[in-house]
């Protein structure tokens, strides 16, 4: 970090806050099996801020951790690689179901005669994805497919493998929709980017991400667990560190995941689950979404006070970026509240996620936090 940079994230803070400010740290080689964790095309991954986050957790003591928001599961499945005990939650089924897979999950994986089995033609399937988003996502072969994948679920041996196929399913339709996000409706090929998956069918997507699931269940030891639960709902007892990185309030657009992701949360239970009932006049059929406090300007500083309340027994990292709100200084402010040292880590990051140019020219580059209270 260049020594205007600390200074003037030095003058954000009143003596009042009395955070330390960390530069940039020099990320430290992750432990074995991290980096082949599938990257998912998610917003707000920290995928690629692993080290980073790595290097920052090495220097704490902790045996228990929870993640508390966990999203495509990295983070919690680097905490697992480092030999900790960890409960992996999230309050969306299809994020729960890829952190069952890989976090709790530690010893079942798909098997080729499974594999065989699920991507087998089967007569009696329904043909609700077909029928329902038909023109909408994907080409009618793929949408053939995932009816005849659903068709076949129950005959697997576990839930863990079922998890395992339905996380390998969402990669593939991730990877398969133009720019990750099911607010991209129509003809795929006018959003082609070049990439291969865009051309490849969805099947053989499913059979990579499959193979690519399988290569990162192993067990560390530890009773870990996948939990999907409100935030507020979670028992905070047992966990020596917290780590938080939830919804926060972008400064513009907003940061609903189910707008994005509703098709996902939907294939999840194959739109059986409550909630997941289609909203029929919507163009991209999707689901009503679901209120956190974290997405409102209203709401969203409160909502921080509360979550770190709430785990103020426990080492509380936040995982926090300069395009969002409340500042910096107000979270430091309020972390304060519970916690005698606050200790803020920056570095630059840009994300890739977006659904246009602009978003990708105007809020992309970003400053990257960890906000540390002990």
């Amino acid at each position: 970090m260049q020594a205007s940079d600390t200074q003037l994230t030095l003058g954000l803070f009143s003596m009042a806050t009395a955070a330390r400010i960390h530069p940039i740290a020099i990320p430290e080689a992750l432990p074995q099996g991290v980096s082949a964790f599938p990257q998912l095309r998610y917003m707000g991954s920290k995928h690629r801020l692993l080290p980073w986050i790595h290097s920052a957790l090495q220097g704490l003591s902790f045996r228990s951790a929870l993640d508390l928001f966990s999203g495509s599961g990295c983070v919690a499945y680097l905490l697992k690689r480092m030999g900790k005990e960890v409960v992996a939650n999230d309050f969306l089924e299809f994020t729960h179901l890829i952190s069952k897979a890989t976090v709790e999950n530690s010893t079942a994986c798909l098997t080729p005669q499974d594999l065989d089995l699920l991507t087998h033609p089967n007569r009696t399937r329904r043909k609700f994805v077909e029928r329902t988003f038909s023109g909408v996502f994907f080409d009618p072969e793929s949408l053939r497919f995932l009816d005849n994948l659903w068709a076949n679920l129950g005959e697997l041996s576990s839930d863990y493998k079922r998890a395992l196929a339905l996380a390998a399913a969402f990669r593939a339709c991730v990877k398969k929709q133009p720019r990750g996000v099911f607010t991209v409706t129509g003809n795929p090929l006018r959003y082609d980017d070049g990439r291969r998956d865009l051309h490849m069918p969805l099947r053989d997507l499913f059979l990579e991400s499959a193979a690519a699931y399988n290569a990162v269940v192993f067990d560390n030891g530890c009773v870990n667990r996948a939990t999907r639960l409100d935030a507020f709902e979670v028992d905070p007892a047992g966990f020596d560190l917290v780590y938080m990185d939830p919804p926060y309030v972008p400064r513009a657009d907003d940061n609903c995941y189910v707008k994005r992701y509703h098709f996902l949360e939907g294939l999840a239970s194959y739109w059986q689950a409550p909630g997941t009932e289609i909203l029929v006049d919507t163009a991209s059929r999707k689901i009503a979404k679901r209120f956190t406090p974290f997405s409102y300007r209203k709401t969203a500083a409160d909502a921080f006070s509360r979550i770190f309340k709430q785990f103020r027994k426990s080492t509380l990292v936040l995982s926090y970026s300069s395009n969002g709100y409340p500042d910096l200084e107000v979270l430091v402010h309020l972390m304060r509240q519970h916690k005698s040292t606050v200790t803020v880590h920056e570095r630059p990051h840009r994300y890739h996620f977006g659904t246009h140019d602009k978003v990708a020219k105007d809020r992309a580059s970003v400053r990257e936090y960890l906000i540390i209270g002990s």
